[in-house]
């Protein structure tokens, strides 16, 4: 926290003795008006702009992952058909004997 040199009052409120200095606007504040916020004390005011700041994830992006996610679940489901007609042309390529068991005799 901040140490206040002096008789220095809140920026909002003019009664009450300062507790810490925001960071970023520079302004004393109370104990009520100052706020951690990421290992960091600041005011509500700096905290709204920070927030205002950051910009939302668009609705395409989400789209975008479906879409994604979509495309997976085809590409895994075409691999599988294409082991299980592999495995079974294979099966199918066998020699007749191999299938009746007398190829063992």
């Amino acid at each position: 926290m901040a140490e206040i040199q002096g008789d220095t009052t809140c920026s909002l409120h003019a009664d009450r003795q300062a507790t810490a200095r925001c960071p970023s606007c520079r302004q004393f504040y109370c104990g009520e008006c100052i706020t951690e916020h990421d290992g960091r004390l600041t005011c509500a005011s700096c905290l709204a702009d920070e927030k205002e700041v950051v910009p939302r994830p668009r609705r395409s992006f989400r789209v975008v992952s479906l879409a994604c996610s979509l495309v997976q679940i085809l590409v895994a489901l075409g691999v599988c058909w294409l082991i299980f007609y592999l495995f079974g042309q294979t099966l199918g390529d066998m020699p007749d004997d191999f299938h009746d068991g007398t190829i063992w005799e």
